[in-house]
């Protein structure tokens, strides 16, 4: 971690030191979205969650940093998406801006509300499992898992077409190259293509059966706008925003 914020100081030296307040903000705004990375760093050193209740009640503790720092996170993501489009606002790429800002609104709160269960009340839940000497979990967590697994697919999808929004207003305000912004867009349709064709296999209880489960693990759209925080943070050193 703090050899990548060594090397983020670096790349956006220009931007942080330059009296130009756009260059400032620009350089800011990609701080918001580099960071949740940095903080994933520690999320992958912890290893895969556990795959039994009992595994969850001994590693509480872990599982709850886990989805504390993704919670964290997603809320940055959100931060820093939010005041691009604020920067994004004046130039030819607003409409697009707006479209992803909408999005992400929408997606944002989902995504607390689905890791905050993950990281509360399903660990509640096999406690009482643990202390009933039940062989199963109850009916009504089951339900409600169910329930999450559907809003974990609408939340997943919004994030990616927010994303993707995002890459066509950079694109059209002429901050990064049709290049770089295509890949961005083609990997977001890719993943949202793939996600929504969880309903196709009916057989699936749960998420890591699902075929195409790498695309809803965080760490694929975070860095995404990591790699977009990258690119803006060099921006912010070189692009003359007179010109805009």
């Amino acid at each position: 971690m703090a050899l990548m914020i060594f090397c983020a100081w670096l790349l956006g030296q220009k931007g942080f030191k330059d009296r130009d307040t756009n260059k400032k903000q620009l350089a800011l705004i990609s701080c918001f979205l580099i960071a949740p990375f940095l903080l994933l760093s520690i999320v992958g050193g912890m290893g895969v969650p556990p795959g039994t209740a009992k595994e969850w009640v001994e590693k509480a503790s872990r599982e709850q940093v886990r989805f504390s720092l993704l919670i964290v996170s997603g809320i940055l993501i959100g931060i820093g998406l939010i005041l691009l489009r604020e920067k994004l606002r004046q130039t030819k790429g607003n409409f697009y801006a707006q479209f992803g800002f909408a999005i992400i609104i929408i997606a944002l709160p989902i995504f607390i509300f689905i890791t905050s269960f993950w990281h509360s009340y399903a660990l509640e839940a096999y406690k009482i499992k643990l202390s009933s000497d039940s062989q199963k979990l109850p009916d009504w967590f089951l339900s409600f898992r169910s329930q999450v697994w559907v809003l974990t697919v609408v939340e997943v999808v919004l994030t990616y077409l927010a994303i993707a929004a995002f890459a066509t207003a950079l694109k059209t305000a002429d901050w990064f190259r049709k290049v770089f912004s295509s890949i961005y867009i083609i990997i977001c349709l890719l993943a949202f293509v793939c996600i929504i064709s969880y309903p196709l296999y009916t057989s699936v209880g749960i998420f890591p059966d699902f075929p195409y489960y790498p695309f809803m693990v965080p760490a694929v759209p975070f860095l995404l706008t990591y790699y977009m925080g990258v690119n803006l943070l060099r921006k912010a050193g070189t692009y003359d925003f007179s010109l805009s």
